[in-house]
């Protein structure tokens, strides 16, 4: 039967140790000198600008449609989750290898200044682009008369 090895220098010595082109491709694959982006690790990145008025927070989702994505705002922290199933459903059953991919990621976001009411989003292009309007500020500042 088949059966798939990945290739790992660690894992597969070569008896010919001087060649260093085989040592220069295995470096150049590994995570010490090219470090590949892992979602196992990782999540999707998020730029947060504050504005006059209000917060423009963007996030880069890309080939995530808005169905996947989940977003709320409870107790002053901005929550923004993703769910993607990336199996697919073929005809032909008879494969040797096949691979599926279900992906979740989640951030949360400080903003407890903002007006929960007024915040908005929208997903275009791969960019998640939300608007969280500041609260208005109370002056809750008050001078003491000392008798």
């Amino acid at each position: 039967m088949f059966g798939l090895t990945p290739f790992n220098r660690n894992v597969i010595r070569r008896t010919d140790e001087k060649n260093p082109m085989s040592d220069w491709i295995d470096d150049f694959f590994s995570d010490d000198f090219f470090p590949m982006r892992s979602l196992r690790h990782d999540t999707f990145k998020v730029d947060v600008r504050e504005e006059d008025k209000s917060y423009l927070i963007e996030a880069d989702m890309p080939g995530v449609k808005k169905d996947e994505v989940s977003l709320e705002y409870h107790d002053g922290y901005l929550s923004i989750s993703i769910n993607k199933d990336e199996s697919k459903e073929e005809d032909n059953k008879q494969y040797i290898h096949r691979e599926r991919r279900i992906c979740s990621m989640h951030r949360t976001l400080n903003m407890g200044d903002i007006d929960s009411d007024k915040i908005e989003a929208s997903l275009k292009d791969g960019i998640l682009s939300i608007r969280a309007p500041k609260m208005e500020s109370v002056d809750t500042k008050k001078h003491i008369q000392i008798k």
